[in-house]
């Protein structure tokens, strides 16, 4: 039921944030990508707060359960910190799965 949940929010063409809402670094995250210019529908934040079931699956699939989660496209590239790293790629990675404007 849990992994249904999850696979239905991620798609190729998107960037899906899961997140809870008293997430200081799923704020900060979901700040950062609101400064790229998405196509309507492409960035999806998923407030998973009070949904164990979700992070125990993410620490099955991605070996972490933290939040956020950050998945470019179909693909976890991990949480705030990781979003930062990939600061500077970001914008060819969002323009590679068709997200931007």
């Amino acid at each position: 039921m849990v992994d249904a949940f999850v696979k239905s929010k991620i798609r190729d063409d998107k960037v899906t944030l899961f997140i809870k809402a008293s997430c200081p670094y799923c704020r900060n995250a979901v700040e950062l990508l609101q400064e790229f210019n998405f196509l309507p529908g492409h960035l999806e934040v998923v407030d998973i707060t009070g949904m164990d079931d979700v992070q125990d699956y993410f620490q099955r699939t991605t070996g972490q359960r933290t939040v956020p989660r950050v998945f470019i496209g179909r693909t976890c590239i991990g949480g705030f910190s990781d979003l930062q790293n990939l600061y500077q790629e970001l914008p060819g990675m969002l323009q590679k799965i068709g997200a931007l404007q």
